[in-house]
């Protein structure tokens, strides 16, 4: 089914940038019409729209607007990737002026807009929702950590559970610092496989958001760390559920019962949260908007239109 597309740029004054900012963005559907669009926000950090790309189907299947970006840093907004670990620069407050920018550039906050974030686009999102941003009417958290410790904890515990030989690679690896290694990377696609995503082969849109990382890592690398196992970036010690409290609008959360973002570290937001819903998909990992598609698409076009329109 075709639908109407419309990709953009964005100037954006990014702080402590040094030169001119642009974020780029694709909206499917339009934005003139009566439903309340939804601005998705990917994850990484520095992975890109790409792998996003399946949320689509909101618009195709349920008449909800989508708005895609790639956040500053990656995809096709503008790089800064002679500025790894620079943590002046790479915060958080950059990405919440960023989407308050792209909000105000499409002119939403009068009828207003959802938000999907997943993974590191949860956690921001979720951060995002706590400042109570004028416009925003309703939330959805996919494979977002309310606690990073917790994360990391829980990451720790599925790694224990990998086989002897592939566990003992990833420690090695880790303990001296080879985050390049074939080894390393074959190690890792055996927890990819089991807690990032299950199907086989991944998606060529999958795909291309892990070469985005691969590509530019000055954002990941500052903000996260090395590797998925290893967060020692700036995140490490955030915990953007301790002030969830401040949101107000109604949230769904939505995790894999096999996702790296396991329930101890989504269950801050469910516990703070005032007006909360919490999901966990059966059969999927961290990716349930690829894994489950249909069912993923569901859940949320239950929660984001009226009174549950979306069943059929």
């Amino acid at each position: 089914m075709a639908y109407p597309v419309t990709e953009g740029e964005v100037d954006f004054d990014a702080p402590n940038a040094g030169k001119p900012a642009k974020t780029w963005y694709r909206i499917i559907g339009n934005l003139d019409s009566s439903s309340i669009p939804i601005i998705t926000l990917h994850g990484g950090p520095g992975g890109g729209h790409n792998y996003m790309k399946s949320l689509s189907d909101l618009y195709e299947k349920y008449g909800i607007p989508v708005i895609l970006y790639d956040q500053i840093g990656c995809g096709n907004s503008t790089r800064f990737s002679d500025r790894v670990g620079d943590t002046a620069f790479w915060n958080f407050e950059l990405f919440f002026q960023e989407l308050d920018n792209l909000i105000d550039h499409l002119k939403l906050r009068e009828n207003g807009f959802h938000l999907l974030g997943q993974s590191w686009g949860g956690m921001f999102g979720g951060a995002y929702a706590c400042r109570r941003p004028r416009g925003l009417k309703k939330l959805v958290l996919a494979s977002g950590p309310g606690d990073v410790p917790l994360f990391m904890a829980g990451l720790k515990k599925l790694v224990s559970q990998l086989p002897p030989d592939v566990r003992k690679t990833i420690e090695d690896c880790e303990a001296r610092g080879d985050y390049e290694s074939e080894e390393y990377e074959k190690a890792g696609m055996v927890f990819y496989a089991r807690h990032v995503c299950r199907l086989d082969p991944f998606p060529e849109d999958v795909l291309a958001t892990f070469g985005n990382l691969t590509e530019d890592k000055a954002c990941y690398m500052t903000i996260q760390g090395p590797s998925e196992f290893t967060v020692i970036g700036s995140m490490k010690d955030w915990v953007p559920a301790k002030d969830a409290h401040n949101i107000e609008v109604e949230t769904l959360l939505i995790n894999g019962r096999y996702d790296e973002v396991t329930d101890s570290c989504v269950a801050p937001w469910f516990k703070n949260i005032p007006k909360v819903k919490w999901v966990t998909l059966e059969n999927s990992s961290h990716m349930a908007h690829w894994e489950e598609r249909d069912r993923f698409m569901q859940v949320c076009a239950d929660f984001l239109l009226p009174d549950g329109t979306s069943s059929s």
